[in-house]
């Protein structure tokens, strides 16, 4: 005997407390994976192997926002030191210019298809995590995936949601390369629905042979090798040359110093920097209130110059220069904070030389904690999916230019303008902890929203994430969720901005937190906007 209800029907506010844990937390979009990294830290793993556990489960549980098709970066501090991981893939060489004209493709690639889909690194990234900071075997941290996908996983609100979305826009697609996507992801053509139980063996045999092999499976052997044939009978341009060549890349974290914390981000080809901007911008102003307009308009304003600087000159820094310290020298943010008035504008990129995923966290008992990402782009990606693997293809080859003479410019082997960032908060030093916020290109809107909440505002890691958030959309228009005040908007709209109130928070973003604590313990958060879950031991 069951009784009725509509699990999509929320008509009243609900909160949340933030959680405490002291021997390890694991912060995720979904319940069922963060579990899957709890249960990795009791079997002796510290937060990378929950991470990857984690983030391995994902791919099962939540196929709406990334998969093992995904990219994925991460923010690691242990022993004292923080570094960063980009696995982020290329372009295949055969993707070219000179392709894309004799396609007739102008502005940017097909969002979907082949054409956008670069090389995965989610799976090298979980391999790399595992082999230079984990405790345990790549096998055991991607047990739990496996038993998800075998056994069966119970579908969530959220990700139902967007499943029957994803359903009717591929329905409408015409071509070869998208009908293995209903067979993988579809019930007799049907999306899966809330509470639903759902299996996919091909998945778990995927997932498998990744542990079995450190990943080498899916760049050189039997995974490969469906990749690339699926790539030759169906229009794409993957060969065994592209997926060979791919290792994922540590790199030096970027960071700036807002008001005595420090905030950390992947360097380019990431959009981190764009929070980075709008951070130095923004330091040299104070702020009274959240809910105060000027501090709204000010940030909006902040993040219009972040992003026009990044979309002038971030790129793979392995092709072109990136002017990372211009971009966050003192000099240029006063020269761009001085450009800030009462009024909204159309901002353009400045002169520095002068003068669409799933984020989750997690930590241990003995101080290692990371900030991961990893992100499909568009939902299911590029609606390509390898028969017979679970593996759903990227379309982050959306975001290149087809501009010539642009940074981001189409070439072969590129890694394009990459939106997922993971971030990671010190001062004096030592570690605040790892945050984040998913979704597309609201992603450093979010993070400039969360670092603030937390360091002007003095927010606890759970109102940093409740806290009602605006999102810039492009020249003046605004849009701002539900419970955003009405009066703060009007202000904003006579300023200039032109507001729209969104029936859903769907698109601004879903983030989890882990602070350290004075007292020596692990305060996590996630929020009502996803599904999330604070895992905590």
């Amino acid at each position: 005997m069951t009784v009725r209800y509509d699990p999509h029907y929320y008509p009243y506010p609900s909160r949340r407390n933030m959680t405490y844990a002291s021997r390890g937390m694991v912060c995720a979009s979904q319940p069922q994976a963060a579990q899957a990294g709890l249960e990795i830290l009791k079997k002796g793993g510290n937060a990378v192997d929950a991470i990857v556990a984690t983030a391995a489960a994902l791919t099962v549980v939540e196929p709406t926002a990334n998969g093992i098709g995904s990219d994925a970066f991460a923010l690691l501090w242990k022993d004292g030191t923080l570094r960063g991981l980009n696995a982020s893939g290329p372009s295949p060489k055969a993707l070219s210019m000179d392709l894309a004209h004799s396609k007739g493709w102008t502005g940017k690639l097909p969002m979907l298809g082949w054409a956008p889909a670069t090389v995965p690194g989610a799976p090298a990234a979980w391999a790399e995590l595992t082999r230079a900071h984990g405790r345990l075997s790549l096998a055991e941290n991607l047990a739990p995936a496996v038993s998800l996908a075998r056994d069966g996983c119970a579908v969530s609100v959220t990700t139902a949601h967007h499943w029957e979305l994803a359903r009717r826009r591929y329905s409408a697609l015409q071509g070869e390369e998208f009908r293995a996507w209903f067979d993988a992801f579809t019930i007799s053509g049907r999306a899966p629905r809330a509470g639903e139980l759902r299996t996919s063996e091909a998945h778990a045999r995927t997932l498998e042979r990744i542990a079995e092999t450190n990943a080498r499976a899916f760049y050189e052997g039997d995974i490969a090798e469906k990749i690339v044939a699926a790539a030759r009978t169906t229009g794409g341009y993957f060969t065994p040359e592209d997926l060979g060549a791919f290792a994922p890349e540590w790199v030096e974290p970027i960071g700036v110093n807002y008001k005595g914390y420090d905030v950390w981000e992947i360097p380019p080809n990431g959009q981190g920097i764009v929070a980075l901007i709008a951070l130095s911008i923004l330091r040299g102003f104070d702020f009274s209130s959240h809910d105060d307009p000027e501090t709204i308009h000010r940030q909006i304003e902040a993040i219009k110059m972040g992003f026009a600087d990044a979309h002038r000159y971030v790129a793979d820094r392995r092709f072109h220069d990136v002017p990372v310290a211009g971009l966050l020298a003192d000099a240029y943010a006063d020269r761009r904070r001085a450009q800030i008035g009462e009024r909204a504008e159309d901002r353009k990129a400045g002169d520095p030389m002068h003068g669409g995923t799933v984020y989750l966290c997690a930590a241990d008992g003995d101080g290692t904690m990371i900030s991961y990402i990893q992100s499909n782009y568009m939902g299911f990606g590029s609606g390509v999916v390898v028969p017979e693997t679970g593996v759903a293809l990227n379309n982050r080859g959306y975001c290149f230019s087809l501009e010539p003479g642009h940074p981001n410019v189409l070439e072969p082997g590129k890694r394009p303008y990459n939106t997922i960032i993971p971030s990671f908060l010190t001062k004096d030093g030592l570690p605040v902890g790892p945050f984040g916020v998913m979704g597309g290109f609201m992603q450093p809107q979010g993070h400039v929203q969360v670092v603030m909440n937390t360091v002007d505002f003095e927010m606890n890691p759970q109102q940093a994430l409740d806290a009602p958030r605006w999102q810039w959309m492009g020249g003046m228009d605004v849009s701002v969720e539900p419970g955003f005040s009405p009066a703060v908007a009007q202000s904003l709209n006579r300023r200039g901005h032109a507001m729209k109130f969104e029936l859903e928070s769907n698109s601004f973003g879903r983030g989890e937190i882990i602070w350290n604590t004075p007292e020596g313990t692990l305060a996590g958060a996630t929020e009502s906007r996803t599904d999330g879950c604070v895992a905590a031991w």
